[in-house]
């Protein structure tokens, strides 16, 4: 179970620290509107998390049990999405978070909102929790929706606390990384790097999708 409560940490910060609606949402308000901007979007996303991670435990990978043929094509869309935000981040010339769109202030509510909307409609948070969060979970231990709960529960903790760090920091990252295009090209490159290898490790895995109980 350590080795899966670290490997889903591993991927949940590549994820996190790959540029993305919520990432690019957050970057965006923190830097229009401030701090407290970004903070309450980013408790929307985290409802999104939790809403995700409870859909997940009631049952909805049931689904891709009884359906493997679905869980497999899911499996193999989830890779192809990795591989695909692998090669944004590793391609030269590829795009960073820090230089986000102006945007028009807003009020409180449609920040937490928004922070929700982008975070259910997010694809990196879907495959996330429907098809790569099932390949920690081992079922020789048993207890799989402790296991799922414990792993989602990480994922949330490294989300949340690294996209604080960045609502709170935005505007000095973003002066930061402009002056220091290095920086910006190592995250990058390790970024792309941990998101394929869990690319290429969905794509091959043989695993069924296991039912929370």
């Amino acid at each position: 179970m350590t080795g899966g409560l670290i490997g889903i940490a591993l991927v949940s910060l590549g994820m996190v620290l790959t540029p993305g609606p919520n990432m690019v949402y957050l970057i965006s308000r923190s830097i229009t509107q401030g701090r407290r901007a970004g903070l309450i979007s980013l408790t929307g996303v985290v409802l999104g998390f939790t809403l995700y991670l409870t859909a997940t435990c009631l049952g909805l990978t049931a689904i891709f049990a009884y359906v493997p043929v679905a869980y497999t094509v899911l499996k193999l869309a989830g890779a192809g999405y990795l591989l695909w935000l692998a090669w944004n981040a590793l391609k030269p010339g590829g795009t960073s978070a820090f230089q986000p769109r102006d945007l028009e202030p807003e009020r409180p509510r449609k920040l937490f909102g928004m922070g929700l909307l982008t975070c259910l409609l997010n694809p990196k948070i879907a495959i996330l929790y429907l098809s790569l969060l099932p390949q920690f979970i081992d079922p020789a231990m048993g207890h799989v929706l402790l296991q799922s709960l414990a792993l989602g529960s990480v994922q949330i903790v490294v989300a949340t606390t690294v996209n604080a760090l960045i609502a709170i920091s935005a505007g000095a990252l973003a002066a930061f990384l402009a002056r220091r295009p290095l920086w910006l090209r190592v995250q990058r490159y390790v970024t792309g790097t941990v998101l394929g290898v869990f690319a290429v490790h969905m794509a091959t895995d043989r695993s069924k999708a296991l039912v929370a109980t």
